[in-house]
């Protein structure tokens, strides 16, 4: 069957209000790591969605498990009844957490999850008698979700910019590029570097007016999965301890055993006070999202009347229902496993590729998080001209050879352009070499397209 998609023009009219002008084909269903459209053609989900569908398309197990469940309840409001979904995936996801980092709130999204991470944060200084502590301090580049709130800790003027008046944007420290940096300093030493700016900045603020810090593990759409050295994490601990901040983790993107771990932090033991995740939670078959923080935390604000805080979908039998199914699947598949032994296939079949498309840049992630950064001279790290639209043009491309990847450029940010892939958690290594042949081929067209390097 014809592996083009349908044009645009052939669509009809839509009365839904679309980001942008762009028409897609629509969706027929889908299954493992596939889509297929309308017309059949079938595309590889090499992005999990936007990093959500961790689990796969088309889980029986947990279709069965919320059909159960709306045959029971599909909705009943906290402030009226407890449910035993929400009570259940609270008691998984706790035992999963790292410290204690036991009490958990549902959301409906990450977006939202980072939003209660920020007023849990405040409400906790106020009860406790540090009500001078507002300062979130966020990393640049970055991105924490798109309402207010999460859009004044985001490092990303492509996307904030339009909505400064609106909104109260937080002090920023660099996020720890160390592989850009042409020093005489090791990675250590520069991971270091890089932590020690968070203390400088505490300083130029005031350590009495800040309440936090926030950060992703590993790096997600405005950094491409960026990680970085290892020296990092126990001296932004350390810091955050020495001046009685709270460390704020992000773990949207990289969470659920998207990186072969539960979360991406725990790669490096990391303690934060406050977490938050989605996306895979959920993973597309409800919309579902988490806060985990500890009793220390949360014990002052319950005493103090109750948080200030909540959502309509908060604990949603039906999505807490689809999570706690996600999650016994995950563990009946060992994803987390599977994740860790295919991202190490992936990032070398990728390795290869870099060999004949000399424009590919640094290759990094961890697990099934992984990031490309292109440049027109990957020696002094060149941008290819802004004009020209790599990461978008690959994008296309690539989704007319039948594969979703995801790209996007920070304009605020360094200069260049990058593209991730993601694929669901549960990728074999013969998928892994189908979707690096179309990406191949992709690569070969934006070549040729825009007259980027190739070696023979």
């Amino acid at each position: 069957m014809d592996n083009q998609p349908k044009p645009a023009t052939a669509r009809p009219p839509s009365n839904l209000f679309y980001l942008t002008r762009l028409r897609r084909p629509l969706v027929d269903r889908a299954e493992g790591i596939y889509f297929w459209d309308e017309t059949g053609r079938r595309v590889i989900d090499g992005s999990s969605g936007a990093m959500v569908v961790n689990l796969g398309h088309g889980n029986r197990n947990v279709l069965d498990a919320m059909k159960r469940q709306m045959d029971k309840a599909t909705f009943a409001y906290r402030l009226h009844f407890e449910n035993q979904p929400a009570e259940d995936l609270a008691k998984d996801v706790a035992r999963r957490m790292p410290g204690d980092l036991d009490r958990i709130f549902f959301v409906s999204g990450g977006s939202e999850a980072v939003e209660s991470c920020l007023k849990l944060a405040r409400q906790w200084a106020v009860v406790t008698g540090q009500a001078s502590r507002w300062k979130v301090i966020g990393r640049f580049p970055s991105y924490h979700g798109g309402t207010m709130g999460s859009l004044g800790i985001t490092g990303d003027g492509a996307l904030v910019d339009t909505f400064v008046p609106s909104i109260r944007q937080m002090p920023l420290v660099p996020a720890p590029t160390a592989w850009r940096d042409r020093d005489n300093l090791t990675l250590e030493q520069r991971g270091l570097k890089y932590a020690d700016m968070l203390e400088e900045k505490i300083l130029a603020e005031g350590p009495e007016s800040v309440l936090a810090f926030i950060m992703e593990p590993i790096g997600g759409a405005a950094t491409a999965a960026l990680v970085a050295p290892d020296s990092y994490f126990p001296r932004i601990r350390e810091i955050c301890d020495r001046y009685g901040i709270l460390l704020i983790h992000d773990e949207v993107m990289s969470g659920i055993n998207r990186t072969g771990k539960f979360l991406g932090g725990d790669h490096w033991n990391c303690r934060p006070d406050i977490v938050a995740m989605s996306k895979g939670i959920g993973s597309g078959y409800a919309p579902l999202g988490a806060m985990a923080a500890p009793q220390r935390i949360v014990k002052p604000i319950l005493d103090s009347g109750g948080f200030q805080h909540g959502y309509t979908y908060s604990g949603n039998p039906l999505a807490c229902a689809a999570g706690l199914a996600v999650l016994a699947e995950m563990d009946r598949l060992r994803v987390a496993e599977n994740a860790a032994a295919m991202g190490e296939v992936l990032m070398e079949e990728l390795r290869m590729l870099a060999k004949r498309f000399a424009f590919m840049g640094d290759i990094r992630g961890k697990g099934l998080l992984v990031g490309v950064e292109l440049f027109e001279d990957p020696a002094t790290l060149k941008p290819i001209a802004k004009a020209k639209n790599a990461y978008q043009r690959l994008i296309d491309l690539s989704y007319d050879r039948g594969l979703i990847i995801y790209g996007r450029r920070v304009k605020g940010g360094p200069d260049g352009d990058n593209f991730m892939l993601a694929p669901p958690l549960i990728i074999t290594r013969e998928q892994v070499g189908e979707l690096i042949a179309i990406l191949g081929d992709a690569l070969q067209a934006l070549a040729d397209e825009l007259g980027l390097p190739v070696n023979a």
